[in-house]
């Protein structure tokens, strides 16, 4: 697997080149090398096209208890939660580790789907933050037509008011678009068809 040799120079590649983006009014962590962004709702719309490729990449976890847009290909996890947890007390929850099968799970997904790199692709996740780092990773991966929902599937949180620290200001399901709890077997991330148990 030529891509998982060289995954550590594509992370150390997209940690250096976000120190020169341009201003775009998003918290650096959602700005993307390609400065493709697009809200929920502009998802939805440009997401009426079916030649164009939807992935979320939120963790197994976040489907199962959250819910997925209907409208995603497929679900390919950027983070996962090791096997054995660890409490994080300033994260207020359990620390998660890079998916080591990122790269590969991708690729073989769009290779099995005759996909190739110029494919448009929109990558959601909760809120926008790891949406735009798998952005940043299939840039250096050679797809630049990679777009990253600013908003992700549960919104930002509201700072103030009667739903303050609470995922209620905007994102996939904030905006009304279309969702359910049932994860379809072609949504299913690939890498977990046809194992047992996990």
């Amino acid at each position: 697997m030529k891509r998982a040799s060289f995954l550590p120079a594509i992370l150390a590649g997209c940690l250096l080149a976000t120190s020169g983006l341009a201003e775009t009014g998003l918290p650096a962590k959602k700005q993307t090398l390609n400065g493709l962004y697009m809200t929920a709702a502009e998802a939805a719309d440009m997401l009426q096209d079916d030649n164009v490729l939807f992935v979320d990449v939120r963790s197994r976890p976040e489907l199962a208890f959250t819910g997925v847009a209907e409208r995603v290909d497929v679900h390919i996890p950027l983070m996962v939660m090791p096997e054995k947890a660890v409490y994080s007390p300033q994260k207020g929850g359990y620390r998660m580790r890079f998916n080591p099968d990122f790269v590969l799970a991708f690729e073989s997904y769009l290779m099995e789907n005759g996909y190739d790199e110029t494919v448009p692709i929109v990558l959601i996740c909760r809120s926008g933050a790891r949406s735009a780092k798998a952005a940043n990773i299939l840039r250096e991966m050679g797809y630049a037509n990679v777009w990253s929902v600013t908003d992700g599937f549960e919104g930002d949180k509201a700072k103030d008011g009667p739903g303050k620290g609470q995922r209620v200001l905007n994102g996939w399901k904030n905006a009304g678009l279309a969702w359910s709890y049932a994860i379809r077997s072609d949504q299913a991330y690939p890498m977990d068809l046809g194992a047992s148990g996990s």
